[in-house]
């Protein structure tokens, strides 16, 4: 792995707080170092750093059970401010300058903003700046979350075209079952594919500070696989071992990338765009977009649902409810309604250069 220039890291709360849910200095401190290593060492890492909601629980005193939405979110506006004041003056006294970028999905979901924030972060790593990311937790609520840092840091891998993203937490990897609970489960190695057999393996959160559980690591690996980024999950509690994986000892799981990966609009379409609506689709336009690698025609549109302008993203279903597709739209939903009543009905809906037709954009639930 040593070829890697760019290098996405996310550590969990789990490994930056103590058992009283404060900012673990210690911690912290190795985090530095071994960042600033990286840096030495001629990589542009970037930090994906959860932590605030935890810090800010720890510095109000307040419980984590039972918390309101605002009251997570208050809690997250505290903590953010705490933890980039850490992270800056243990980076500073290492001679390193840092960036705070938040995001939420929303931000994501609009391609403009999209872009936006890569070129951000493009130019901070260009300048030699540690850019340290996390969800807008302040501002973000349930229908434009993440949910947890695992997605969004396979988000900002594709975002920055990174070789590498090394998801820190805390368990030695991924496991045939839940070490905690089976004695007889064993870490996996080297995982090739993210199939429906290594999903059910998942167990689910092990940390009372976190969000994410082993499946939420799973449907990250699957979006870097698909934006043709390694993922390698490790154990956290030592912050060095980023060091040995960035000199290619094998640590933890490594999720191999996709021998077929997304081009960057695509990447776009598929893992960060949120569809504007649904269109259904007969079986001919089934075949046509799934064998045959065509443009979706404005013949195989059964339905509409849901009221976009043109250019939106969409899903494609088939006449059973099942999403086989998703794309940007050439008409709006009022034009669509109009033009599938036409019997010649010619028109290309979504081309097939802004189409993504798998089912790599469902995340790992069952």
């Amino acid at each position: 792995m040593e070829h890697y220039k760019r290098i996405v890291i996310k550590i969990g709360s789990s490994s930056l707080t103590n058992n009283r849910g404060l900012l673990d200095h210690s911690r912290m401190m190795a985090l530095a170092d071994a960042m600033a290593e990286l840096f030495r060492r001629g990589w542009q890492p970037v930090l994906v750093s959860s932590g605030a909601v935890a810090a800010g629980l720890g510095q109000l005193g307040w419980s984590r059970s039972n918390l309101t939405m605002p009251e997570r979110q208050a809690a997250a506006s505290v903590g953010q401010g705490l933890l980039m004041e850490k992270y800056n003056e243990l980076f500073q006294a290492r001679g390193i300058q840092v960036g705070q970028v938040l995001l939420t999905k929303e931000d994501l979901a609009d391609r403009r903003r999209y872009l936006n924030a890569r070129n951000t972060l493009n130019v901070l790593l260009n300048r030699h700046v540690l850019p340290i990311v996390n969800e807008n937790d302040t501002v973000a609520f349930a229908e434009i979350r993440f949910g947890d840092n695992d997605t969004l840091s396979a988000l900002v891998a594709g975002l920055v075209e990174a070789e590498l993203l090394v998801i820190l937490t805390d368990i030695d990897g991924f496991y045939s079952g839940d070490p905690r609970k089976d004695p007889t489960a064993r870490l996996i190695p080297v995982v090739r594919q993210v199939d429906e057999s290594i999903v059910q393996a998942a167990g689910g959160s092990g940390s009372p500070v976190g969000t994410g559980g082993m499946r939420t690591k799973l449907a990250a690996a699957r979006i870097a696989a698909r934006s043709g980024v390694r993922t390698v999950v490790a154990g956290g509690k030592d912050p060095a071992i980023i060091l040995s994986l960035a000199a290619g000892e094998r640590l933890g799981t490594c999720f191999e990338p996709s021998p077929h990966c997304l081009r960057s609009r695509k990447q776009w379409i598929a893992f960060g765009s949120v569809a504007r609506g649904t269109l259904t689709i007969d079986q001919g336009a089934v075949k046509a977009l799934t064998e045959d690698n065509k443009s979706l025609l404005a013949v195989g549109v059964t339905g509409v649902r849901g009221n976009f302008p043109a250019g939106s993203v969409v899903a494609v279903e088939d006449d059973r409810g099942g999403e086989l597709a998703r794309g940007i739209s050439n008409l709006s939903s009022d034009d669509l309604r109009l033009v599938i009543k036409n019997p010649g009905r010619g028109l290309e809906v979504i081309n097939r250069d802004w189409l993504v037709c798998e089912r790599s954009f469902s995340t790992c639930q069952s």
